[in-house]
């Protein structure tokens, strides 16, 4: 009987030790040998190129990235251009499959038996998300710097227009001057134009990466301007002062609203820090909430009401402008 006990982690970590490695070395394998298809794939998606047909490819063009079928790696490719990352679709989900076996494998490893099995379980599910959470945060730290730049660029093409400048020469120029990442947004917006593309497409791909509202708003002006004419310098100062009132506004609320946000943060984190701190004090107290079913019952029932309370405070302090 000791032996079984004693047999069975370790028959479960080899193998999850062996699965972790095989992925690493398979993700190691597509990121060297798949550069040349990448670059041959952006360079489709900019200037609208026809690819190769899948018979001309072989078993050179079968990567990592042929698990993930064409609308999830679509929408995995699109998080990943608004985060800025520099990942294929099939490198992201190589690398969210090691997470969740590096998660599970230190919850079995550092928590003791019997409770290293719901640690692990718990550690895999924190590499599952934790990937996902990370990009979200790198998308709106992004997005929120980009709309923070958003007010003086429009009034820098404004500028620059009146000079005598085209608006493609003024977004060059204005790429020049401003920091990342408006500076990098219109520099590819800029190379794209100088692929083959639109201007209009080259800007609509921009406003994919950075869905933004005000910059939909001076899309949409650039566009009816281009159709009808007028004068553009004029409307996109009226844009500029537009989108700085809502910055102000915007700035205003969430000063209001920031006691609330962190009430949210605290009672969220609170129960979960508190039940760790006990766990490593006393574990024989704190065990029984997940040996007996009432235990269990009571674990669901908070973290359920947990996860509604903080949406709802969430809700209440997301004031749209």
């Amino acid at each position: 009987m000791d032996f079984v006990s004693f047999f069975t982690p370790t028959i479960t970590l080899a193998l999850l030790s062996a699965v972790a490695l095989l992925v690493l070395f398979v993700g190691l394998g597509t990121v060297v040998s798949g550069r040349t298809s990448v670059i041959d794939s952006r360079l489709d998606r900019y200037a609208g190129r026809q690819g190769p047909s899948p018979s001309k490819t072989g078993k050179e063009g079968k990567r990592f990235d042929n698990l993930v079928n064409e609308k999830r790696g679509s929408a995995i490719g699109t998080d990943l251009a608004r985060a800025d990352l520099k990942l294929t679709p099939g490198e992201y989900v190589a690398i969210n499959l090691a997470t969740v076996l590096a998660g599970a494998l230190l919850g079995l490893v550092l928590a003791p038996p019997p409770a290293n099995f719901v640690f692990g379980l718990i550690g895999g599910v924190i590499g599952f998300y934790g990937p996902r959470m990370y990009v979200r945060f790198l998308q709106r730290r992004r997005l929120d710097a980009f709309n923070n730049q958003l007010g003086d660029t429009i009034v820098l093409l404004s500028n620059s227009l009146r000079s005598g400048y085209s608006l493609l020469q003024s977004m060059e120029t204005a790429s020049k001057e401003l920091a990342p990442p408006m500076s990098a947004e219109l520099t590819r917006v800029t190379r794209e134009v100088g692929l083959g593309l639109t201007l209009q497409e080259a800007l609509a791909n921009m406003l994919r990466r950075m869905p933004s509202d005000d910059l939909d708003l001076m899309i949409t002006a650039i566009n009816v301007q281009h159709e009808v004419g007028g004068n553009l310098a004029e409307i996109l100062d009226n844009i500029a002062h537009t989108i700085r009132e809502r910055i102000r506004i915007f700035g205003e609320i969430r000063t209001i609203t920031a006691q609330q946000r962190l009430s949210g943060y605290i009672l969220t984190v609170l129960p979960i820090a508190l039940a760790f701190v006990m766990y490593f004090l006393n574990p024989e107290y704190i065990s029984r909430m997940w040996q007996d079913l009432c235990g269990l019952l009571m674990l669901f029932t908070g973290a359920l009401m947990m996860g509604m309370g903080y949406l709802v405070i969430r809700r209440i302090t997301d004031i749209e402008v």
